[in-house]
């Protein structure tokens, strides 16, 4: 086996499918496998997901993988996880036995409990770099231990643990059964001091929430435990989140890049090495702790993406509106604005119930043209806000599933006037996480070059810019107007 080159297996565990892929020391794709995650909506604001259902379409792409790589599945060295950063569950410490769903991140249905701390906001933000949102994990756990009368008996009999999706999936596929979990997922709870990196008592406190069911917090670079593959096992030596792993997919991350990620959200981070004393209304993260060096990022976030475009073929009855993107968005003609309110409000603004709606009239194509118009006004609103405290991007390179949308790429080029850079792989998360596995090695090109968008002058779209911002201060209430 000495002579047998390693592979790294990096397992992207996101809202729709779980992604497991095999990769050599140089990046090199050998094999990949997906398997489907079925996503609910029982009732307004709620998004959760089956506990077993995630746990059994992890083991499903993994055995999908070790098929797919014959022989070479012993060349497994070492595996890593990353996973949706804000989604959390319950689950017994001891059975294993899942005692809630999945709240997604998308899901707000504990906003109005929170409300009440309103007046803590600002101890909230210095202490997590997060808003006080319920899109992250505290107000989900409070629901839950409210709500749920099987987390209830297990917080008594002492057998809960609870954290983000991250931790329950450690528990459920590594032998050693660990309750652990990671920087970047922790710092999605409301509830992770991000000087201190560790679990913050005042906070715990103030939510009502014990300490004692969380996970402990470990580095994103550790021995977690040995993940059971292939009739056999590997170690798993890194956990981080989807957004973050996505900063790595091609190498080491630069401070002058502008990283966009488009999934079922959209995202945008500038990276920093300390942390970042001021953020305003976006967010600041830690991205890694890996050999005891700390990347932050400052990020904006965008809730509705190709989770807007799924509202859409909902309310109006359509299917596979992603299929017909790329010649709608080539066509002629003025479509309507949206006010992308899906999923909520993200930064600046953090409204929880913001209604989404259509200004103008238009058919479906353009309503679709629309919708994919507001994910890149709302991308370019961010950065714009984050001038205080970044220069300006060199460039902006863009992943995700709905970056391989070339009208996409061109409009935010075009409103931003920053080349933005599409590399041929647009599924990020995997990626990074091979690299970080790989510990980070100094070669690790692309597989094929990708595609350049240079901003070309487009007065209408900038113009339409201009009147989306108009609409959205106009709908906006007077607080934030």
């Amino acid at each position: 086996m000495s002579s047998v080159a390693p592979l790294y297996l990096a397992i992207d565990q996101g809202g729709h499918s779980t992604r497991a892929i095999a990769v050599d020391e140089q990046g090199t794709l050998v094999a990949a496998a997906k398997d489907r995650c079925t996503v609910s909506q029982p009732h307004p604001h709620w998004v959760e997901q089956d506990s077993d259902g995630v746990v059994a379409s992890v083991e499903r792409a993994l055995a999908q993988l070790s098929e797919a790589l014959g022989e070479q599945r012993h060349a497994i060295a070492a595996a890593g996880l990353a996973t949706q950063r804000s989604s959390i569950a319950c689950w017994d410490r001891i059975s294993g036995v899942a005692l809630s769903p999945v709240i997604s991140w998308q899901d707000t249905r504990a906003g109005k409990w929170l409300e009440r701390f309103a007046a803590y906001a600002p101890e909230i933000e210095h202490t997590t770099g997060l808003h006080m949102s319920a899109h992250y994990g505290a107000s989900k756990l409070r629901w839950c231990l409210d709500n749920i009368a099987a987390v209830q008996a297990a917080h008594s009999a002492r057998r809960l643990a609870w954290g983000p999706l991250a931790s329950m999936l450690l528990f459920r596929l590594l032998h050693e059964q660990p309750l652990t979990v990671d920087p970047a997922n922790a710092s999605r709870t409301l509830l992770w001091n991000l000087s201190s990196r560790d679990w913050d008592d005042r906070l715990l406190a103030l939510f009502g929430l014990p300490r004692e069911p969380l996970p402990q917090c470990r580095p994103s670079a550790w021995r977690f435990g040995t993940l059971r593959y292939a009739g056999g096992e590997v170690p798993l030596t890194l956990v981080t989140g989807d957004q973050s792993a996505a900063l790595f997919a091609f190498g080491e991350p630069q401070l002058d890049t502008a990283y966009v990620n488009v999934g079922t959200g959209a995202f945008v981070q500038r990276l920093f090495r300390q942390q970042p004393e001021r953020v305003g209304r976006h967010l600041a993260s830690m991205v890694l702790e890996y050999d005891q060096e700390l990347t932050y990022a400052l990020e904006g976030t965008v809730n509705g993406a190709a989770s807007a475009l799924r509202w859409f073929e909902r309310e109006y009855g359509l299917a596979d509106v992603e299929a017909d993107l790329p010649e709608w968005l080539a066509r002629a003609g003025t479509p309507p604005l949206f006010l992308n309110g899906v999923s909520g409000l993200g930064s600046p603004f953090w409204i929880a119930d913001f209604m989404p709606r259509f200004i103008g009239n238009g058919e479906r194509w353009q309503q679709a043209v629309a919708i994919v118009e507001s994910i890149v006004f709302l991308l370019q609103f961010n950065m714009e806000g984050m001038r205080e405290h970044a220069p300006p991007p060199r460039e902006i390179r863009i992943s995700g599933g709905l970056a391989g949308l070339d009208g996409l790429c061109q409009r935010l080029a075009d409103v931003s006037g920053v080349r933005v850079y599409r590399p041929a792989a647009c599924e990020a998360t995997a990626r990074g996480t091979a690299f970080l596995i790989a510990g980070r090695p100094r070669l690790w090109p692309e597989p094929k070059g990708g595609s350049r968008f240079d901003p070309e002058l487009n007065r209408a779209f900038s113009a339409r810019y201009q009147e989306w911002r108009d609409a959205m201060q106009a709908a906006l209430p007077a607080t934030l107007s």
